[in-house]
């Protein structure tokens, strides 16, 4: 499997898998109580009956060029797992929990991965459309656990995949709907037990390229807006600047979407930020744990992960330092930029030109701005108790110019014990350049990191 085909599965695990648990992941969680929220297809009426969804997703995208495609279509498929007490003699009892021990399980819905490959298929314009059964089987599994055994049961689920390309421009555009044909159902759990969980899909194309409906070239731009969607979205997957790779997905996203590099597992939770829900579990009490534990082994890997979690790899979770000028050609590029000649200090031109966050000023050829560290040296300032910050470290939070062209560095002092309070406040002390003696590079700001980065 290719490094993009990786990329592209990574993104198509976390939508097939974002709501399966809830934080924080006890079963008596309010938020449990409605865990299947993205790709669902319902059975046929369950949507106008009120206790289900749509039965249908479906999207069009663009091809350039005479290809091949290849679509993988991914959901899952809800498991019921009963609790059952061993009473003896081949006699069990169902229960809402089984408890042996430390250990225990509780009655909880699992879901299991289901994954279809169709294809290839040659795009020439107005091919006939397709139709492609799909089928996933019943099962009934037993596993035995201490005082008792666990009751696995699916229901049957039943499908179709529809394919049909037209000409556009130049361009084939192909239509793809996903449907649930299985039979109504009655009521909400009967319906949520024949629904595909969690639907996407996955197209490649050989031999062309996916056209981009996010950011089009212009001559794609009309064909574009003529493509539909119905509760999906088609983006561009796979590494940046390749195009032979699509998910169509049930969640907004960005074209090349990526994992962020500082997660270091899935925490299953619509798209919350790690560092949050980490946080959160690691608050979590015993016996809260416990509870958590019970309900689902990907809920105990999430816990197990927390509690080992080392301080470096939670420092990872709060964000990387970037510098923002990392790739200025010039040592002295991102410091404030001049003012457009001819533009008034009071103008909003001139007020939208500086950003005292990002901007910098060179001292003794040093670049300082917000994120640097320098030490204190007040020479000719009139306010003597900057006197009494002489030799002190601090942080550099912005870089100011006044309507005079004197320029400021705002800063926090480092053993101060309100330090956190100030910067809260943005209660800063502000000295000239020439009084701060830079003690290391300038690398960046913080830049917070979520599991849908990018």
């Amino acid at each position: 499997m290719s490094a993009s085909w990786d990329r592209a599965r990574s993104i198509a695990d976390a939508v097939l898998y974002e709501g399966y648990l809830l934080y924080p992941y006890r079963a008596t969680s309010s938020k449990n109580q409605s865990r299947w929220q993205f790709g669902v297809l319902g059975p046929s009426g369950a949507a106008d009956a009120g206790f289900g969804e749509d039965d249908t997703v479906s999207a069009q995208f663009l091809i350039d060029g005479a290809a091949e495609l290849s679509l993988v279509l991914r959901f899952l498929q809800l498991q019921r797992r009963h609790a059952e007490r061993d009473l003896g003699g081949g006699r069990f009892e169902r229960v809402d929990e089984l408890t042996s021990g430390s250990r225990s399980w509780l009655t909880w819905d699992e879901a299991v991965e289901c994954e279809l490959s169709f294809g290839p298929f040659d795009v020439t314009d107005n091919v006939q459309t397709q139709t492609l059964p799909v089928a996933v089987s019943a099962g009934t599994d037993v596993e035995n656990v201490d005082g008792g055994r666990l009751i696995r049961t699916r229901s049957a689920l039943a499908g179709e995949v529809r394919i049909s390309v037209e000409g556009d421009d130049g361009l084939h555009r192909v239509a793809v709907t996903v449907r649930n044909t299985g039979p109504a159902a009655t009521s909400k759990d009967e319906a949520i037990a024949r629904s595909l969980i969690g639907t996407h899909v996955i197209a490649e194309v050989v031999g062309g390229e996916f056209v981009s409906l996010l950011e089009p070239p212009e001559a794609a731009a009309a064909a574009v807006t003529r493509c539909q969607q119905h509760r999906c979205f088609p983006v561009l997957a796979g590494l940046p600047g390749e195009r032979d790779l699509l998910l169509i997905s049930p969640i907004i996203l960005y074209d090349h979407p990526e994992i962020a590099e500082q997660s270091e597992g899935a925490l299953y939770d619509s798209t919350e930020i790690d560092e949050i829900l980490t946080l959160r579990v690691m608050t979590m009490t015993d016996e809260e744990k416990a509870q958590a534990r019970a309900t689902d082994p990907l809920a105990a890997q999430i816990i197990d992960r927390c509690d080992s979690m080392s301080p470096d790899a939670l420092q990872q979770l709060h964000g990387v330092l970037r510098d923002p000028h990392a790739d200025d050609p010039v040592p002295g590029a991102g410091l404030i930029p001049e003012i457009p000649e001819g533009v008034d200090w009071w103008d909003p031109l001139a007020d939208m030109a500086v950003q005292p966050g990002v901007d910098a000023v060179l001292v003794n050829g040093v670049r300082v701005a917000a994120g640097s560290r320098v030490r204190l040296h007040p020479s000719r300032r009139a306010d003597a108790q900057d006197i009494f910050f002489a030799g002190k470290t601090a942080r550099v939070t912005s870089v100011h110019e006044d309507v005079d062209g004197n320029q400021h560095v705002g800063v926090v002092v480092e053993d101060d014990p309100a330090a956190e309070m100030h910067d809260w406040y943005g209660r800063y002390l502000y000295f000239a350049p020439d009084e701060v003696e830079p003690l290391d590079a300038q690398e960046g700001s913080p830049e917070r990191s979520s599991r849908w980065t990018q």
